[in-house]
């Protein structure tokens, strides 16, 4: 079984949210949060089925989640 990476996906309005929404969950995507209000679903599935989700109608990017980050306070001499 191929390894479960986490990705953010964005939406492009095209078509109703919850039709895309449904869609990514049958290609086999875990959906773990949905923002409609934005237009991106987060969850988690293997590449075979990140690369079936791109070729969704109404997906604009599937990109891997970068996970949490710190930009450290202002005037910090590293931010990433």
């Amino acid at each position: 079984m191929a390894a479960k990476k986490k990705w953010v996906i964005t939406l492009s309005g095209e078509r109703p949210f919850k039709a895309v929404k449904k869609d990514i969950a049958a290609a086999g995507f875990d959906i773990a949060d949905a923002y409609s209000e934005i237009g991106s679903i987060t969850g988690s599935a293997s590449d075979i089925v990140a690369k079936k989700i791109r070729s969704i109608p109404g997906v604009t990017d599937l990109a891997e989640d970068p996970g949490e980050f710190n930009i450290g306070p202002p005037g910090s001499p590293v931010t990433w």
